[in-house]
């Protein structure tokens, strides 16, 4: 039986704590969806488009992983693409405490997509997109918290 997951984030950006789950449930499932959300409540160094990209150049490597933009439900977003489990990074207990509770209600709204919790590696534990974005607005080092590309990106937009 073949199994399509996603994995959903805003990915602003892509850090290799995200790369590193990613990676991860590739090797778990049949087709891994990168689904990059949009989110209005979020005021976002790289645009929707842009975040897609730099999604697709980071992941270019892993052939089962496909970038797709979304928005509105995820669990609405499973069904028109056939996503039968959504995959969630999960640092620490803050991390799992949301995200259980929106694994619930996404099982409220769509009993038939299950969700599974990844902690990233190790080495990776500590990396948010927002701690990033706050190093690199400070001209900060962020060497290892994301791809070398996403991090010339970063620079190119923060004046680094």
């Amino acid at each position: 039986m073949k199994v399509r997951a996603a994995y959903t984030g805003t990915f602003d950006p892509i850090t290799n704590g995200h790369a590193d789950v990613i990676r991860r449930a590739a090797g778990m499932f049949n087709e891994l969806i990168v689904a990059v959300a949009s989110n209005a409540s979020k005021k976002s160094i790289f645009d929707h488009e842009e975040r897609c990209e730099l999604a697709k150049q980071v992941l270019a490597d892993v052939d089962n992983v496909i970038v797709m933009p979304v928005t509105g439900l995820i669990v609405d977003f499973a069904r028109k693409h056939e996503v039968r489990v959504l995959v969630r990074g999960v640092r620490g207990v803050g991390d799992y405490e949301y995200e259980k509770q929106m694994a619930v209600m996404n099982r409220h709204l769509a009993p038939e997509v299950d969700t599974i919790f990844l902690a990233p590696s190790p080495e990776y534990a500590h990396i948010s997109s927002t701690l990033v974005r706050e190093i690199a607005f400070l001209d900060g080092r962020i060497s290892g918290l994301v791809p070398s590309l996403v991090a010339d990106k970063l620079h190119e937009k923060t004046g680094g």
